[in-house]
């Protein structure tokens, strides 16, 4: 049994496109996401978003959201819009962010976090991380003697 293939020209070959998953949250698009009213972006969330969302939001959150607002109308077409300062690391990832820069505080510093399709629903500080990860090395002074052991090769 032979297989025949159709030959492509070496120019074919690479100018063949990859095909993105395109991003969806329970069956709506990025575009049906960010048309969304907030009485049906509430339905879409989970319990802890719905729960927020319907309790009200107080005057911080709506300033931070009228300042990413005010950040994308102020740049051209094709440009990212300038990074906004935060310290409400419990503030949700609503549709309307997407694109923005967030500065998110971590107690030191403000790291900047593009926000993106996937993060809806999720709270600004989960991608500010608040603490420096431990580098296991070897003990240091004042540690004790049977953690000083460290055997030979």
């Amino acid at each position: 049994k032979f297989l025949f293939f159709k030959l492509m020209n070496p120019i074919e070959q690479t100018i063949k496109k990859r095909k993105f998953k395109k991003f969806t949250l329970r069956g709506l698009g990025v575009e049906d996401l960010i048309e969304l009213s907030s009485k049906d972006l509430i339905k879409i969330l989970n319990a802890r978003g719905r729960r927020k969302f319907t309790r009200g939001l107080q005057q911080k959150p709506i300033t931070f959201i009228q300042k990413l607002r005010q950040a994308k109308k102020s740049i051209a077409l094709h440009e990212k819009p300038r990074p906004v300062g935060t310290h409400l690391r419990n503030m949700l990832i609503v549709p309307e962010m997407i694109g923005n820069l967030v500065g998110v505080y971590n107690g030191k510093a403000f790291n900047q976090i593009e926000i993106r399709p996937e993060m809806i629903g999720h709270y600004l500080g989960e991608f500010s991380i608040t603490y420096k990860p431990v580098k296991h090395g070897r003990p240091g002074v004042g540690a004790s003697s049977s953690s000083k052991f460290v055997p030979l090769k």
